[in-house]
């Protein structure tokens, strides 16, 4: 990946951490493009999103503020890690799941 392709994607790339919604924003801004940038962070913030979403409604169950909190800090480290290495043009994927995100969503921003 070269110095001008981390360029070319660095704004796609942050808009896919800001929501759901910036996620598929992000995707149809790379479509033509296709920026390698980009669908890296594109596949890690896709990741980000849907396992928050599935490890939410699991802690939804719980009747348990503590619960809910950590599970608030953790995702908000993640989303911070993952915003940051876009920002600073890096393609290090997200501690524990990132390597995973990207086998599972490889077809998805590439």
């Amino acid at each position: 990946m070269t110095e001008e392709d981390i360029n070319n994607g660095k704004t796609i790339a942050i808009v896919s951490y800001l929501t759901i919604i910036g996620t598929l924003i992000a995707y149809f801004m790379n479509v033509e493009k296709k920026n390698t940038f980009a669908g890296f962070h594109l596949r890690q913030a896709l990741g980000l999103w849907l396992t928050y979403a599935a490890i939410g409604l699991l802690v939804s169950q719980f009747d348990s503020w503590l619960a809910s909190i950590g599970f608030y800090i953790f995702f908000a480290v993640l989303f911070i890690y993952g915003f940051g290495n876009a920002i600073s043009g890096k393609t290090q994927p997200v501690p524990l799941l990132g390597e995973l995100y990207q086998k599972w969503f490889s077809s998805f921003g590439s």
